[in-house]
């Protein structure tokens, strides 16, 4: 049931002014369908929908020790052959492993079960302390609440940042997670932190983006030395405070260049860094195209 959640929170019918996705969930075997929490779901559309649809995402469900129905399989990988962008979560994994999507390819899943995964399917390269996998037409997302983050970036990666936030935003969620699985995350959330006093200072460094803000500057106005700092900040939100300005930095950057003319070296300079150079180098490393090129890629897009 969480991860009916999750995508139904993600792709479903939301406010006005979000984006609006044709969204449906769909068995093999339409008609009430049982959860893990006892409350059946009743499902009308079966296999055909997937014919139809731009991206299929497989669900986590408890019997996935065994292959799902030999339809299942068939219609997943139909899906994929035509050119959909097929997806996985959690142990949803699995499917798309018995449907043979996963060979020679990488993927994660649960921590709890990636060494099952990997034990099954030895053609599949399993990376246990990914939260999502992105294999172009393939993606696969972690366990529990990782599946927000894989939904998350298949819309940044479809439709830009500016989207992917606003969704993120309705959520109440961060649109992007740096880190492992979310499953050794005490509190994994940021922007929603639970310490005042370290919540004043995130909200001081993002109205100060355009400054160096040193970690000893961010101890200072928390009243702490460094190393308590680092510590409680860690603790606090579940990354450390570079790891947290690098993607508060890039993804301001993200909307800046979907949003605004603004030549690159003025972005550079508005997120912190000190030349074009610098952000290009960061934005390479972190999201695999140059600053021009995402430009390109998402300033037209609805």
């Amino acid at each position: 049931m969480l991860a009916v959640g999750i995508v139904t929170e993600v792709f479903g019918p939301r406010g006005e002014g979000m984006p609006a996705f044709d969204f449906a969930l769909c068995s093999d075997r339409p008609g009430a369908v049982p959860t893990d929490l006892g409350v059946p779901l009743a499902l009308t559309h079966g296999l055909d929908r997937l014919a139809e649809a731009d991206l299929v995402i497989a669900l986590p469900w408890t019997g996935f020790r065994t292959p799902p129905a030999p339809a299942v399989l068939e219609a997943l990988a139909a899906a994929h052959d035509r050119g959909a962008l097929v997806a996985a979560h959690c142990v949803g994994t699995f499917a798309l492993a018995a449907a043979g999507l996963l060979d020679g390819r990488r993927a994660t899943t649960h921590w709890r079960f990636t060494g099952l995964l990997a034990d099954r399917h030895p053609a599949v390269t399993v990376e246990p302390d990914s939260l999502y996998v992105d294999e172009g037409r393939i993606a696969t997302g972690a366990g529990a609440a990782a599946g927000f983050d894989m939904c998350l970036h298949l819309i940044r990666r479809e439709h830009g940042a500016a989207t992917a936030n606003a969704v993120a935003r309705d959520m109440v969620l961060p649109s992007h997670r740096d880190g492992g699985q979310a499953q050794y995350v005490a509190a994994p959330v940021p922007e929603n932190c639970q310490d005042d006093r370290l919540a004043e200072v995130l909200a001081w460094a993002r109205a100060h983006l355009h400054e160096p803000l040193p970690v000893e500057e961010l101890a200072r106005r928390a009243l702490m030395s460094k190393r308590s700092f680092a510590r409680r900040f860690t603790a606090a939100t579940g990354t450390t405070p570079h790891a947290w300005l690098r993607g508060l930095r890039l993804s301001s950057a993200e909307e800046l260049l979907e949003t605004t003319d603004l030549p690159v070296e003025e972005i550079a300079r508005r997120v912190g860094y000190g030349s074009a150079a610098v952000l290009r180098e960061q934005f390479v490393r972190r999201r695999g195209v140059p600053p021009r090129s995402y430009r390109r890629s998402f300033t037209n897009s609805p």
